[in-house]
């Protein structure tokens, strides 16, 4: 589809499906907040679909919750689980998102069958404005610009806080978050 404006609506940057994938798999890949931490307000059971074996060798087909436990919730390895998403989980394939994944469309995140915003009664209220807002900015950016890593990509890597994930060269550590890119304009 082609956008004949340079100030596209919200509806026409939805309406663009490759977009949609390039963004569906940045927040796969690359989800900002890595993981989150949830308690129990009730206990409860849940079911497994498939037994586990935990390191002591129990074998356990639930999983118990008591009221008041913390539970860690790992959004990027769920994100990049190769049981979900297959052998190519830690590839950045835009074009996955061109039909429906299979393993994925069990998993209850609020958007995109994944846990990048979460899902349920914590999940992220401004989910809708970050896609448009990222949808907007990559539209604009990419009609106007060339970008390239001005390192080798061996030499990026990313330091994860408390909160959320930044990138770094890894050889320069002590600069802090960076990515340097080499910037020029689209030859029109």
């Amino acid at each position: 589809m082609c956008v004949a404006t340079d100030r596209p609506t919200m509806d026409e940057l939805n309406a663009l499906p490759y977009l949609d994938c390039v963004v569906r798999e940045t927040l796969r890949l690359h989800a900002p907040v890595p993981a989150t931490g949830r308690m129990a307000l009730r206990d409860d059971i849940v079911p497994l679909a498939e037994p586990v074996t935990d390191t002591r060798g129990v074998v356990h087909e639930t999983l118990r919750f008591r009221k008041g436990e913390m539970r860690f919730i790992p959004i990027v390895a769920m994100n990049r689980d190769v049981e979900i998403w297959g052998l190519d989980a830690m590839e950045f394939i835009p074009e996955r998102w061109q039909a429906p994944i299979p393993g994925a469309s069990a998993i209850p995140g609020i958007w995109g069958h994944m846990l990048t915003f979460l899902g349920g009664p914590r999940s992220c209220i401004g989910f809708r404005f970050a896609l448009v807002e990222m949808k907007a900015l990559l539209f604009t950016l990419l009609r106007a610009f060339e970008f390239e890593l001005a390192v080798p990509i061996e030499e990026m890597g990313q330091k994860g806080t408390a909160i959320v994930q930044r990138p770094i060269v890894i050889t320069g550590r002590e600069a802090g978050n960076q990515l340097p890119l080499l910037v020029k304009p689209v030859a029109r």
